[in-house]
């Protein structure tokens, strides 16, 4: 029986997701197979834009950009050229907690590459434990 791959690179999550219009579960699958196999390969190629192809695609451009940085640089490994251009930052900041209480957690706790992008998430928001 043949045993399905898994998402290897962040330009596969971006085109899986257009794919499936689902961004979360392709990602969700990287995330799996590079825990257990970190590669710095996984974010040479850079995924193609997601703005005109996806719902709040902006916002998936940046968040990319934001998980091709932090994981480069958990690993000290270069961070990607394309993960610093542009497209890849929100000009308007983006909270996933929409409380005041909540907005003031993740402004303290949201890792660097995210707090850079103007997106606040929780310190574990690449968690998959």
């Amino acid at each position: 029986m043949p045993v399905a791959t898994r998402i290897a690179t962040l330009r596969e999550v971006a085109e899986t997701a257009v794919a499936a219009v689902d961004f979360w579960f392709p990602l969700r699958d990287f995330l799996d197979g590079f825990y257990a196999s970190p590669k710095a390969a996984a974010f040479e190629e850079e995924p193609m834009r997601l703005a005109d192809r996806l719902p709040h695609g902006k916002y998936l451009d940046a968040y990319l950009g934001a998980v091709a940085e932090h994981l480069s640089r958990e690993h000290r490994w270069p961070v990607a050229p394309w993960s610093r251009e542009a497209a890849r930052f929100l000009e308007t900041p983006s909270f996933t907690m929409k409380s005041h209480g909540g907005r003031m957690i993740l402004l303290a706790e949201s890792p660097p590459a995210f707090r850079v992008r103007n997106i606040f998430v929780s310190e574990n928001a690449l968690s998959r434990a």
